[in-house]
């Protein structure tokens, strides 16, 4: 029995130092994996556009922008019209709307970005960069919209997505400024401000 014992006292002592080194040799790994790099400025990414193209967000250097998640079938649809109107009197003083089709909410952008595309020409006639679908929330949000809403990453705001055509500012640096809420219009009193005070 004693030398049962001993047996079973020599294995766990074997056994220990290997269960530790494991441990500590999965740490390092696992905080990589839980790394997320963070961008300087809008410039460091590049997107596809509507047509599958890949653009360079650098391309936009020294342009106000006002990136917009959008939708086909949601109740702020109509926006697009001011949208583009806000587009068409502001573009010749270097501000410049991208639009990012969203399928988040509700499933009010099921098409695909072809179907968006034709969509948004032919009811609104949109003229601002349209993008490729992406996800703007959720395990599976692009990278942009995760350095847009979180302050840890864009070093100004914390502002979730909370629907479709939900609008944020960055300046003619790169940087975000701010963000309004989806039923905030580009024809608000705050958000005109916001824009003529980067101009």
């Amino acid at each position: 029995m004693n030398k049962f014992l001993a047996l079973l006292a020599l294995v766990a002592i074997v056994m220990l130092p290997s269960c530790t080194n494991k441990s500590q040799a999965n740490q390092p790994e696992t905080a990589m994996e839980t790394a997320t790099p963070t961008a300087a400025s809008i410039y460091d990414f590049t997107v596809k556009d509507i047509d599958g193209k890949d653009v360079s967000l650098a391309d936009f250097k020294g342009k106000v922008l006002v990136i917009v998640n959008v939708a086909s079938k949601c109740g702020l649809t109509p926006q697009y019209a001011e949208i583009q109107a806000f587009y068409d009197k502001y573009k010749e003083k270097g501000v410049v709307v991208l639009g990012f089709p969203a399928n988040n909410f509700a499933g009010q952008e099921p098409g695909s970005n072809e179907q968006i595309k034709t969509f948004c020409s032919t009811n609104y006639g949109v003229t601002f960069p349209m993008f490729a679908k992406v996800s703007v929330k959720g395990n599976d949000q692009h990278a942009l919209y995760k350095w847009l809403t979180h302050k840890d990453q864009n070093g100004v705001v914390e502002a979730p997505v909370t629907w479709n055509f939900q609008k944020f500012v960055v300046n003619r640096e790169g940087k975000v400024v701010s963000s309004f809420s989806p039923q905030t219009t580009v024809t608000n009193a705050k958000f005109l401000e916001a824009i003529q005070s980067l101009l």
